[in-house]
């Protein structure tokens, strides 16, 4: 297991990146690796407890739960499952002078964080672009 954080800034206000993160639909239109979030009945917001999938390129599924959700902090945690793999993700957003910041920590067998942060070192410039 191992733990690797990355950290992407950008112009976007911290309001507008935590939206992208805090409405799952809005997920694919920041992060190249989603093509569509599958949850079951209820509300499409972040929220612990929530469960559902992440749909990838050629159709590649993964389950996720969400654990924790804060607001205020703008930071919530959640853990992905693929057969005998299991990652938590934490994010936050930063406030910075001229936009935000984001990080994301990823805690998971050390190979597959490594391949995994590539794109998702993408994703989160995106995340904080205008």
């Amino acid at each position: 297991m191992t733990s690797l954080t990355l950290r992407a800034s950008g112009r976007a206000s911290t309001e507008l990146a935590w939206r992208r993160y805090a409405d799952t639909r809005l997920w694919s239109s920041w992060s190249p690796q989603i093509r569509r979030v599958e949850l079951g009945a209820g509300t499409h917001e972040l929220r612990p407890g929530l469960t559902g999938r992440v749909v990838g390129p050629v159709g590649v599924s993964i389950r996720f739960e969400v654990e924790s959700v804060d607001e205020s902090a703008m930071t919530w945690a959640w853990r992905v499952h693929a057969g005998p793999i299991t990652m938590r993700l934490r994010h936050a957003v930063h406030a910075e002078p001229d936009g935000s910041s984001t990080t994301l920590t990823i805690d998971g067998p050390a190979a597959v964080a490594v391949l995994y942060s590539l794109l998702a070192q993408l994703a989160l410039h995106r995340l904080v672009r205008p």
